[in-house]
């Protein structure tokens, strides 16, 4: 992302680094509007700042679906036509945005990574959805993923000019700016454009246009859903509900949707990254816990827009509690978050499981309203000695009371 003359790395660009020189073709998954354009430009940047010659393709531009559809050696003829191929087979690194236009980029995809060794290729696609439907086992062992999310907190702290170091222990000043910052970031989102329109209103419609352009081009147009009004309604639903178990039936009933509709529908969601289905941890204790997932947003600035048809002047406790849960995806994994609920409604909002080790987080707007008995109860069980309670208001009283950005 460039602003000002500045370019901002994101934290992600730095991994997809170490496979630009092998032979993976390297994809990028995400939302749309989360910055995977600009980080397919810096890379560009960056490879050009190397003395190697790339090409960008946009398939936002027609003209270029139809060349690409047209198969491999059309492509080459444009490459050609570009004088981007040298007859000493010097590598070329070639960008293409919104892969997903293709009607077959897995058959595109492999022919030319199988055959045209010289030709690096790094593509993005704004719906996984559509890429795992297009996509074939052909393309298993050629490809190298990465999820491209909204920008983390440490992230957006760098596209506000604002130093940080993460691990410090910080000065009172310097944590109330802190506070300050992340209740903006709970409250308008993480998507980059929205970050930087100084403007209320400005985030709002940005938001509302990615809404739109979420629902017209990914839902309509490439999952193929015909009634839009419906899809529409569900996802507000579920806005309402981010931080909550998910009981489809329940759902049916309130949306009127058909129970078979609806997991369709979360399917969709789930691949097209506006929301995340949050399954109960469990181990020897199954038969305790409840099988139904929690769901989260992505997106706090969208999940309000959607639920509450605006953005707030004040944080709501579910909302902080779905701010956390995107920060806990962004620096783990997606399936390294889960939460925790028995029989007796003992419930912990997260379970963070690395390995076989465990660390169950509670999320309370002040540490004083923190109970700390489901806590007690789940590491007796499980013979663990160690907690986390993230909160922005009150004062940490012991090294298990965590300000959002230590998580």
């Amino acid at each position: 992302m460039k602003i000002n003359d500045t370019i901002f790395e994101r934290s992600v660009a730095k991994e997809i680094k170490k496979y630009l020189y092998t032979d993976d073709i390297i994809v990028l998954h995400g939302a749309r509007q989360v910055g995977k354009t600009s980080i397919l430009y810096n890379l560009d940047r960056y490879l050009q700042s190397q003395k190697r010659s790339t090409y960008f393709i946009d398939l936002e531009d027609l003209r270029f679906v139809k060349i690409l559809d047209a198969g491999v050696d059309a492509f080459i003829n444009l490459l050609r036509e570009e004088g981007m191929l040298s007859a000493s087979g010097k590598r070329i690194f070639v960008f293409i945005d919104e892969i997903q236009y293709l009607s077959n980029p897995s058959s595109f995809l492999k022919l030319l990574g199988d055959h045209h060794k010289n030709i690096k290729l790094i593509v993005s696609g704004s719906s996984s959805f559509a890429i795992k439907s297009k996509f074939k086992d052909s393309l298993v062992g050629r490809t190298v993923n990465f999820e491209i999310f909204n920008l983390s907190f440490s992230e957006f702290l760098l596209f506000k000019h604002y130093f940080f170091e993460n691990g410090k222990v910080f000065t009172s000043k310097k944590t109330d700016e802190l506070k300050t910052l992340f209740k903006e970031y709970t409250l308008y989102g993480g998507y980059p454009k929205i970050v930087l329109a100084p403007e209320l209103g400005k985030k709002e419609k940005y938001l509302q246009q990615i809404i739109d352009t979420y629902v017209k081009k990914d839902i309509r147009d490439l999952a193929e859903v015909k009634d839009i009004d419906k899809f529409n309604k569900l996802l507000e639903a579920l806005a309402s509900q981010s931080g909550q178990q998910l009981n489809i039936a329940e759902l049916s009933n309130t949306t009127r949707i058909a129970k078979q509709t609806i997991e369709k529908y979360l399917f969709i969601m789930e691949n097209t990254y506006i929301i995340k289905l949050v399954r109960p941890f469990s181990k020897n204790i199954r038969s305790e816990l409840f099988k139904l997932p929690k769901v989260y947003f992505y997106d706090t600035g969208l999940m309000q827009m959607l639920w509450l048809k605006g953005l707030q002047r004040e944080i709501i406790g579910n909302v902080f509690e779905t701010a956390i849960f995107a920060e806990l995806i962004k620096k783990y994994a997606q399936d390294a978050v889960l939460y925790w609920r028995t029989k007796d409604k003992k419930e912990i909002d997260f379970v963070l499981k690395i390995k076989n080790d465990l660390l169950p987080i509670e999320v309370k707007l002040n540490f004083k309203q923190f109970n700390p008995s489901a806590i007690q109860y789940f590491n007796k069980h499980y013979g663990i000695d160690k907690y986390r309670v993230v909160s922005l208001n009150g004062e940490p009283t012991n090294k298990f009371y965590v300000y959002p950005w230590d998580i």
